[in-house]
């Protein structure tokens, strides 16, 4: 029977450690979309109104959205909500709940029947 093999003995770890990552992606993302081009400050404005107008402007107005306007304001919307997490505070997270509403009625889009639960 052949004796085992050794095995090499390297200097290091086999792939160079990651860089760093920074924590505000999504900041930047909210900021430069390449979907929608925001008003400066939309997520931080205390009319749901004038929120869901904003960005319901901004999406029709997009040539480079690759869905409807409607699911792209709704999505810039929900990716900011649960990008912020439990960061946002409860009077925040109704403005905008509030806002998400006000899109759908600007759309002519009924609230979905509820999910049934686990």
């Amino acid at each position: 029977m052949a004796p085992p093999r050794d095995r090499a003995v390297s200097d290091g770890p086999a792939h160079p450690p990651a860089p760093a990552k920074t924590r505000s992606w999504s900041r930047e993302v909210a900021r430069a979309s390449f979907a929608l081009d925001l008003q400066a400050g939309v997520f931080t404005w205390d009319d749901p109104s004038a929120i869901a107008r904003s960005l319901r402007d901004s999406a029709e107005s997009s040539t480079r959205r690759k869905g409807t306007p409607f699911g792209s304001a709704m999505s810039m919307l929900n990716y900011y909500i649960n990008r912020c997490g439990r960061k946002l505070p409860p009077a925040r997270r109704a403005t905008l709940e509030a806002a998400k509403r006000e899109l759908r009625a600007l759309y002519g889009r009924p609230r979905g029947t509820p999910r049934a639960g686990p």
